[in-house]
């Protein structure tokens, strides 16, 4: 009985001992593949690391440095165990498929492999970047203007990192506008049928002699041939800026710009009234004939400009809705963010203008 007992003791004993060192070696295993120079044992993370040595996650005036791990492995139990079995497709992949195992497949997958970790950070709440960045341990008050405006907004809508902060490691991906896409939209323009009642230009148009009509302003047709269409604006003058016709009183959405002759043909419709800012309009008309090419839908406009936004916009932060800003306010916000991109003055117009007519103050257009 006493030599039962002690083989059971003995038994217990070894169990114990294997499961301490089981748990203390798949520890000890598990954290040191989550080390930089583990992940760097694979060539194919080297142009990875190499973006990230230029990043302020790796030097910066504090001395505090983010690991690979810091960023792409959560401390969660749960989570942390998730990522170690996801990681094991990329030794897969190292090893048996070379997916990435040079700079052109690199690039190749840079987008799919970027949003990837977008979407594993969005759905964690950027959990990895909370263990560092905190809203409520910010000093909010210090931050920069726009900064503060972010972060702001940010905590309003609930938003996480990952929503803004894309590429902060390793260069975002470029994800590029079809060339062919302007194109396209001024072909279909081209199709529009002739008895066509309301058109919408897809670049500036010429208003014969009397001035320039924008993308998305809307032109009644009162007659079409093969001459073109004589074609009906109406919209506001602002005293002091007779060369222009806006939207409506007191919403700065340029629809045309007029010559001097444009000036003088321009009937006038009521007298001026004050807005709230005192400033002074009055509506007024404009008949003029066009030979551009037109839409008689704002939807593929539009398209067009969701795919701009797409592009230029949303991949370097969460997309912003149009209601966002208003109708005055959007254009400065546009052409600021467009200042950090390579997108075209004819683009961002196109851009500028769908925010606009879609402002949250805007409605009917």
């Amino acid at each position: 009985m006493a030599g039962r007992k002690s083989k059971f003791f003995l038994f217990i004993c070894l169990a114990l001992l294997l499961g301490l060192f089981t748990f203390c070696g798949g520890s000890y295993v598990l954290h040191k593949t989550s080390e930089t120079s583990f992940c760097l044992s694979c060539h194919t993370m080297q142009a990875a690391y190499d973006e990230y040595q230029g990043s302020v996650h790796f030097k910066n005036q504090k001395g505090i440095r983010a690991e690979c791990s810091d960023c792409h492995v959560p401390q969660a139990p749960v989570d942390f165990l998730l990522a170690k079995m996801r990681a094991s497709k990329d030794v897969y992949h190292q090893f048996v498929t070379g997916k990435i195992d040079t700079p052109e497949k690199y690039e190749e997958h840079r987008l799919a492999m970027a949003q990837t970790v977008w979407h594993q950070l969005k759905q964690n709440d950027s959990a990895t970047c909370r263990s560092c960045h905190q809203f409520d341990a910010m000093d909010i008050q210090t931050q920069s203007a726009d900064a503060q405006k972010m972060h702001n907004l940010a905590i309003k809508e609930k938003q996480t990192c990952i929503d803004c902060h894309k590429g902060v490691a390793h260069f975002p991906p470029e994800i590029k506008m079809d060339e062919k896409a302007l194109g396209a939209l001024l072909s279909e323009a081209k199709q529009t049928a002739q008895d066509a009642k309301l058109v919408y230009p897809v670049q500036p148009v010429k208003l014969n002699e009397l001035g320039m009509a924008y993308p998305a302003a809307a032109l009644k047709v009162l007659k079409s041939d093969a001459a073109g269409r004589e074609v009906e604006l109406n919209g506001s003058q602002m005293k002091g800026a007779e060369q222009v016709i806006y939207l409506e009183k007191g919403q700065r959405l340029i629809l045309a710009t007029l010559t001097e002759q444009g000036e003088q043909t321009l009937k006038i419709n009521a007298d001026f009234t004050k807005d709230e800012y005192d400033n002074e309009w009055r509506p007024v008309t404009l008949t003029a004939t066009i030979t551009d090419p037109v839409l008689s839908d704002l939807a593929p406009l539009w398209n067009y400009a969701e795919n701009l936004d797409n592009v230029y916009c949303s991949g370097c932060h969460a997309k912003i809705s149009s209601k966002h800003y208003t109708v005055n306010a959007w254009p400065a916000v546009a052409k600021g963010m467009g200042a950090r991109t390579d997108i075209s003055p004819q683009d961002l117009d196109i851009l500028t203008k769908y925010f606009q007519y879609n402002a949250k103050d805007i409605n009917n257009h």
